[in-house]
């Protein structure tokens, strides 16, 4: 039987409690899930993909169903190297959907057995997203009640 090999692309720049709310709930979907980082042409990370891969590896070390891998390119592209015919997307927003909906339309064209699956966050976590959690560290805030234990001791902010 062949195994149902899922990918969860994003740049986790860092990963979030978000993230990890919807990797959490979906795992036991698939018999692999694949946190893809991706090179993103269109974003500039703060952090560098070694160390978000450290993050993600981090935060997943005692789970053998989950790996972390990065990539470059068309994320179904990817998908075909790592043959996962899954992609999960985290939905917080209706906006979301909209954007999301038309990306996996056109994933669906570019590779036909690939499907999307859409995972609704937790409403505690639908206001945490990457970009906002990057605001707050560049202007010294409290991120901690925003990211998983095993990484926010990277953020405690070191008295003098």
């Amino acid at each position: 039987m062949e195994q149902r090999i899922c990918l969860f692309p994003g740049t986790f720049d860092p990963i979030t409690l978000g993230h990890v709310d919807v990797i959490d709930r979906a795992v036991s979907l698939f018999d692999k899930l694949i946190i893809g980082i991706g090179t993103n042409s269109t974003k500039q990370p703060m952090f560098s993909i070694e160390q978000r891969m450290q993050w993600c590896r981090e935060v997943y070390k005692n789970s053998d169903k989950i790996m972390v891998q990065s990539y470059e390119g068309l994320t179904v592209n990817f998908c075909k190297k790592i043959h996962a015919k899954y992609i999960l997307r985290g939905i917080r927003y209706v906006s979301d959907f909209e954007y999301e909906k038309s990306i996996a339309a056109m994933n669906k064209k570019l590779y036909p057995e690939i499907e999307t699956i859409f995972l609704t966050s937790s409403p505690e976590f639908s206001t945490v997203a990457s970009t906002l959690v990057r605001d707050v560290i560049k202007n010294g805030g409290e991120v901690s009640q925003f990211l998983p234990k095993a990484i926010s001791k990277d953020f405690i902010k070191k008295t003098p």
